[in-house]
């Protein structure tokens, strides 16, 4: 039998063994870098019951993506043993398990003060612990992991060795005896305490509203008492982070519970082995947590301790702290304590390490529940680094991913394995961390891109990286990357009509595209339709503030005349010689660049009806949007023209009327929530209308804008009400996060294009 899947490091030798010798066969399994392979040898219908319970019966966190098996003469086996991993030559396959979350008996096991790993912060079995943040090679044995130079204890030998042992092959297995410490340092580096006292240390100093760097499983954290707004700002000024959110850990889910509306599927991601943050909204009344932890905000991103080390942590504290990337912002997460020293210099008071390496950075992985499923907004820890199974046999293609929420992506037969969350690659340290993910991968898999594929954007740093690389990278426009990552996750196959909405992505007209509608064809696309272009008085600082978008808005709808109406809010909030500025920009067409990004349209109506005329961080207007749009349940939605194109142009979405509609309701006193209930609404009626042009194919929801939950389940039940077949994202980001996997399987598609001519 050859098993492929998620089937090492997850206990699956030693469950074949036990099995195989319930039912008294004979043979041998071993780890190979293609999967597992099993010779098992018996009666025949002992052999079928086998068979059957493999995949019945397999540890709780693996899965099997194929099993393939023959029959072969009996050799005559003894007995049934473990052998020593295959490293036969041949494409790398076996798929490298995420790390994963502490299991119900490894946590009672530092609870309970008889048992030898009582509170050690490092205790794992084969159904938990860390994974793909220590692997070095395939296949997944302990000589090829951060752990090789801890030598175990007898006591830890023999749980390795017994079959019969949760603990049987579990390769970072260790104790207090033998395992990783931990040190409580001084930003100086001195070790102010070891061990269990230096975590009870780390504790005081938390609850007395010290900045702790905490380092975990795949990185640090920074992380203060939750309830002290004094701590929380001071962590805000260190790690220049003005509004951005922070996430929160809390001791419990019932702790959750008590802070937050959690519905039982929600439950059920926070209890998960992938323990992701999850978005909930925040339960109405008083709390005592700070007030700047999220300001505005109607959610929280919440997890739960998912390593020893953070379970022990938080039942020391017992009450909720931030626990937000150890870096300044714009930087990937910091791994190394003594990179810690350099790096968190003036935003950690003292840090919290220990001795096992991080060989490559995993970030906590980001999730919201919609349309009655997870959506992963974040793709790292728990779910990185497993593949996206696609139905051809692809060439190995690199794909690169776009500049910010980067990923990067590589082919293996028929799996594309996403990398974990990297970030913006706005700084050294990003870049750096790009090209390091990237070698990671590539050694890991032993592959040798015979293409790299990066977005058409000039100015990537991921897309000039790939101009170094080869002399002919294959250039993806950015929203056709999107879409068919969505595609490649739900497995659909051309004609697809793909809705990509987000902020901006260069298109190769030049303009800045962001709302449009891609008819995917066996060959490319067509670009079906568009959101009406506006200009973007300023550019990059129309992004920075709306209201310059909402000004655009009004030009485009009433002409010079939107600059008399100053009591409308986008004008407002300009004063006379900034007003005049803008107005010569955009007569003159100077740095005003067109757009047909919805994301722009979000912020300009968010402008327009007087919510918010700059932004603190990316996406802060559209989400505050979002939730005011939410507070209401009006069925109303506003005209729009759906105008044909000339001379070979797509569709066009005119929202000039809409923006007629918003006025007069403005006039009329309308709440603000009817009207940003009334715009989601327009949306959906939008995407009903262009799908309806398209004679029923699928419609794809993809790219940032559809993090927003409340216009995807608006756009999913429209589009089904009116028959039309409807996918989105569930374990790829639809943001940037996915640009890789739409990279690769384009790439993948222009190669067998000109294979066949």
């Amino acid at each position: 039998m050859t098993i492929r899947g998620a089937v090492q490091g997850v206990g699956f030798r030693p469950f074949i063994y036990r099995l195989a010798t319930t039912l008294e066969l004979r043979g041998w399994v071993n780890n190979t870098a293609r999967g597992v392979f099993v010779e098992v040898e018996g009666e025949r219908e002992r052999l079928d019951e086998f068979l059957l319970r493999v995949e019945r019966e397999k540890p709780a966190i693996a899965f099997i993506q194929s099993l393939e098996s023959s029959l072969a003469d009996p050799v005559g086996y003894a007995n049934f043993t473990i052998q020593h991993s295959d490293e036969q030559p041949g494409a790398k396959t076996a798929l490298v398990m995420p790390d994963v979350a502490t299991c119900p008996e490894c946590l009672a096991e530092i609870r309970a003060p008889r048992n030898r790993r009582y509170r050690y912060p490092f205790t794992n079995c084969t159904n938990c612990g860390p994974r793909y943040s220590i692997i070095e090679a395939l296949p997944y044995d302990r000589p090829r992991t951060t752990m090789k130079k801890f030598a175990m204890c007898p006591a830890c030998e023999h749980e390795y060795r017994d079959p019969a042992n949760r603990r049987f092959h579990a390769q970072p297995n260790a104790c207090p005896e033998c395992g990783p410490q931990l040190q409580l340092w001084d930003m100086t580096g001195v070790v102010l305490g070891a061990r269990d006292a230096a975590l009870v240390a780390a504790a005081e100093a938390i609850r007395a509203g010290k900045i702790v760097g905490v380092k975990g499983l795949g990185g640090f954290h920074l992380m203060v008492d939750a309830r002290n707004e004094d701590a929380v700002c001071e962590l805000r000024r260190r790690k220049h982070r003005e509004e951005k959110p922070f996430a929160l850990m809390a001791p419990s889910v019932e702790a959750v519970k008590a802070l937050c509306e959690v519905s039982p599927l929600e439950e059920r991601l926070l209890r998960s082995p992938e323990s992701p943050i999850v978005l909930l909204g925040r339960r109405g009344g008083a709390s005592d947590l700070a007030a700047s932890l999220a300001p505005g905000n109607p959610m929280l991103g919440m997890m739960v301790p998912y390593t020893p080390l953070h379970h022990l942590l938080l039942d020391e504290l017992n009450f909720p702290v931030v626990a937000t990337s150890g870096n300044l912002s714009d930087e990937p997460i910091c791994i190394d304590e003594h990179e810690a020293l350099e790096r968190l210099q003036g935003i950690a008071d003292l840090l919290l390490v220990h001795d096992r390496p991080i060989l490559r950075h995993v970030d906590d992985s980001i999730v919201r529940v919609m349309a009655q499923r997870e959506m992963v907004m974040r793709r790292a820890r728990g779910f990185a680094p497993l593949p996206v199974m696609v139905q051809d046999e692809l060439p190995s293609v690199l794909g690169v991913g776009a500049h910010q929420k980067n990923t990067v992506a590589l082919a293996v037969g028929r799996q594309v394995f996403v990398s974990q969350h990297i970030g913006d690659l706005e700084t050294e340290q990003a870049s750096a961390a790009f090209e390091r993910v990237i070698a990671s991968l590539e050694d890991l898999y032993e592959a040798e891109p015979v293409a790299i594929a990066c977005d058409l954007h000039p100015n990537y740093v991921s897309s000039e990286y790939a101009r170094r690389a080869t002399k002919h990278p294959i250039e993806v426009q950015h929203h056709y990357a999107h879409v068919l990552s969505c595609m490649a996750e739900n497995a659909l196959q051309p004609p697809v009509l793909g809705v990509a909405w987000d902020g901006s992505g260069y298109g190769p007209d030049g303009m800045v595209w962001g709302g449009e509608f891609l008819k995917i064809d066996k060959y490319g696309y067509i670009r079906a339709a568009r959101l009406r272009p506006l200009h973007l008085p300023g550019s990059e600082r129309a992004v920075r503030e709306p209201r310059r978008c909402g000004l655009s808005l009004l030009w485009e709808t009433l002409g010079e005349a939107a600059l008399a109406q100053s009591e409308l809010p986008p004008i407002a909030a300009f004063d006379e010689n900034e007003r005049k500025l803008v107005a010569q920009m955009l007569r003159q067409n100077l740095n005003s660049p067109w757009t047909s990004s919805m994301g722009r349209l979000f912020d300009g109506v968010a402008s327009l009806i007087g919510l918010r005329q700059k932004v603190r961080h990316e996406g802060q207007a559209a989400m505050e949007l979002e939730w005011l749009a939410a507070r209401s349940t009006d069925a109303g939605a506003y005209e729009f023209a759906l105008r044909a194109g000339q001379d070979g142009q797509p569709t066009e979405l005119d929202w000039r009327l809409m923006v007629e509609e918003i006025l007069r309701d403005l006039q009329r006193g309308e709440a603000r929530e009817t009207m940003a209930r009334r715009f989601h609404n327009t949306l959906a009626e939008m995407i009903l209308r262009v799908a309806q042009t398209q004679a029923g194919i699928p419609v794809a929801l993809t790219g940032g804008c559809f993090q927003n939950r409340l216009l995807t389940e608006l756009a999913v039940a429209r589009l089904q009400s009116g028959g039309i077949r409807v996918y989105w994202h569930q374990r790829v980001p639809p943001n940037d996060g996915g640009i890789a996997l739409g990279q690769v399987v384009a790439a993948a598609r222009a190669l067998r294009q000109k294979e066949t001519r």
